[in-house]
């Protein structure tokens, strides 16, 4: 039991939060604090009892800005921790300009050394040229098929244009293959590399870009290198020699043609066709105008002597990893035309 002293009447109050009583003298208390006073409502909320106060929980105090932790994937972390992802890394690499500039040149290098080899033993240009552009013509079909591009609409304005692309698509292939057959591959390739002094006329004719003299002495050291690298096995006839050059400035001509075909410049009207789209329109029109040119020029009556008498299946197999070597050539090399300009393309 409590035990009260009478003589200062002391007051009792109730703790909101504890169940027993605690006495509190007010004669403690200094004078000034016995003047009648308003309580706050702070005060009056503090004052007042709590329900259910035994159930109630342990206050927590909330925690500073500084003291939580950071959320996952927060900018305070470390970028190095939280860096992009591989498939996504690895799909801009593929993407990318070096990349399909080292595949082309990889693929250009390998069908010009492949084609002088087969043509050693298989000296039909025209038919050659046509394999091209039927392994061409299948594989674009079953790209197709898998979805890997929508055609483009095209007016019966862009199918002219696209016909006339595809002469010169179908004599610029097969200029080269005659050409191999007339000069050796080191001297071949000399010529070739002079195909961005091409590119560069045929810009400032077709496409009214400024010609710059710093661009051209920078590619001068680039034809001089690849002359400095063949030196020594240099072969050719006088008309090898017109072949080839023919066979460059047309070259160089169609990779014009093709960058104004895939990406059409402001103020002309283009096309822009998808590079499998535009391998898969040139290569059946390629395929029949190399079949007119050889029996034109009676190659085809040679060849159904050849496949009588000489084929065997080791020719036939390097014919069809010829053709497809040449479709990987023409998908990288529109794809590189699209991404990366003429002029680029005939450098690399």
């Amino acid at each position: 039991m409590l035990a009260i002293d009478t003589n200062h009447s002391p007051v009792v109050r109730q703790h909101p939060h504890h169940k027993w009583l605690q006495p509190v003298d007010e004669s403690e208390k200094p004078r000034s604090s016995l003047r009648p006073q308003t309580p706050s409502p702070r005060a009056s909320r503090q004052s007042s009892p709590v329900p259910f106060a035994d159930d109630a929980p342990a206050y927590t105090p909330p925690r500073s800005p500084a003291s939580r932790p950071p959320p996952p994937y927060s900018a305070a972390v470390s970028p190095r921790v939280y860096s992009a992802h591989p498939a996504r890394t690895a799909h801009a690499f593929f993407q990318s300009q070096p990349f399909w500039l080292a595949l082309y040149f990889m693929f250009n290098l390998s069908l010009t050394l492949y084609n002088k080899m087969v043509l050693v033993k298989f000296p039909f240009p025209w038919t050659l040229t046509a394999l091209h552009a039927l392994c061409g013509t299948i594989g674009g079909y079953v790209l197709l098929e898998q979805g890997y591009y929508v055609p483009a609409r095209t007016t019966s304005r862009d199918n002219w244009q696209l016909l006339l692309f595809s002469v010169l698509y179908t004599v610029n292939i097969a200029v080269s293959n005659v050409s191999l057959q007339l000069v050796t591959v080191p001297f071949h390739q000399v010529v070739r590399a002079s195909a961005p002094l091409f590119t560069i006329g045929l810009s400032v004719a077709l496409l009214g870009t400024r010609l710059n003299s710093q661009k051209i002495m920078t590619l001068l050291p680039v034809i001089a290198g690849v002359g400095f690298a063949t030196y020594g096995d240099y072969y050719f006839t006088s008309w090898g020699l017109f072949l080839t050059l023919l066979g460059t400035l047309l070259a160089s001509l169609k990779t014009v043609i093709t960058s104004i075909l895939q990406t059409p410049r402001a103020g002309s009207r283009g096309i822009k066709l998808h590079p499998l789209d535009l391998l898969l329109r040139m290569s059946p029109l390629a395929f029949i105008q190399c079949v007119l040119f050889g029996w034109y020029t009676g190659e085809l009556e040679r060849v159904r002597r050849f496949g009588a008498l000489e084929m065997t299946s080791g020719k036939a197999f390097a014919l069809l990893v010829n053709g497809i070597i040449a479709f990987g050539l023409n998908v990288v090399s529109f794809t590189a035309n699209k991404k990366s300009g003429p002029l680029t393309m005939t450098v690399a």
